[in-house]
This record gives C-alpha cells, sequence and structure tokens, in this order.
C-alpha cells in the first residue's frame, strides 16, 4: 500500500476529516487533499506528526510495513 493510500485509511479509522487532520498539520485541507491522492508528497515532519498522533510506526503509515506498531515513545 502507497503511504498515500495509507494515511488515507487511517484518517477515516479515526473518524477525521480532511480538515480535522490539515489543522493538526497546520496546513489547507486542499494541500492535505492533495496529499492524500498523491498528487503532491507529504513532507517526512508531516508524516512524523500524523504517526506520533495516530501512535503507529513511520514504517506502517509509509507503506513499508503492514504492521500497526506503535510510535516510538521518547
Amino acid at each position: 500500500m502507497k503511504y498515500n493510500e495509507r494515511i488515507r485509511e487511517i484518517r477515516e479509522d479515526h473518524f477525521l476529516t480532511q480538515q480535522k487532520t490539515a489543522d493538526l498539520l497546520h496546513i489547507g485541507q486542499r494541500t492535505y487533499s492533495d496529499y492524500e491522492s498523491g498528487k503532491t508528497r507529504i513532507p517526512v515532519d508531516s508524516l512524523i506528526i500524523l504517526a506520533e498522533f495516530y501512535n503507529v510506526s513511520m514504517d506502517y503509515i509509509t507503506g513499508v510495513s503492514s504492521l500497526k506498531k506503535e510510535f516510538p515513545k521518547k
């Protein structure tokens, strides 16, 4: 699964709108929509924020792994 498909799947699993997720990242809804559609690549720092927020590993959120491991604690 590609990262853009994964971030959409996770967002929908958490019953969040694109707007709510965009607000978390301090970006516009249209920009976030472009991330989910694959039109624009999501910056690594935004992926880290999402992985921490959803408590999933970077491997999972980027589609490298299908195992939902927790985000590493600081």
